[in-house]
């Protein structure tokens, strides 16, 4: 639906900043929005790998032509770790919107 490629999910995987960023753009186009955010990750209990952890998202936010893009890794149990996503998105999303970032 967000138009994310499939070239970028064969080679970076779905939990990629590749695939943070398209899906951020994608969801600005699709919904004709003037900001969006967009998250993927891991958040546990099990899914991770040495090289893409329980706890890592990637958050990107995007003004449909501009993106920025975080790689966090975050501690704790599942729901701790969607927790310090949401209030790592919201951050992020306000410092882009006042032109922080």
């Amino acid at each position: 639906m967000l138009g994310v490629s499939a070239e970028t999910l064969a080679s970076h995987g779905a939990v990629s900043s590749e695939t943070a960023e398209e899906m951020a753009l994608g969801a600005a186009r699709v919904f004709g929005a003037d900001y969006s955010l967009a998250v993927t990750g891991i958040a546990g209990p099990g899914g991770g790998t040495q090289e893409k952890p329980v706890g890592l998202v990637y958050i990107s936010v995007s003004d449909g032509s501009r993106c920025v893009t975080t790689r966090n890794n975050f501690e704790g149990e599942r729901q701790q770790v969607r927790d310090s996503t949401v209030r790592e998105a919201c951050a992020l999303m306000r410092d882009f919107v006042e032109g922080i970032l």
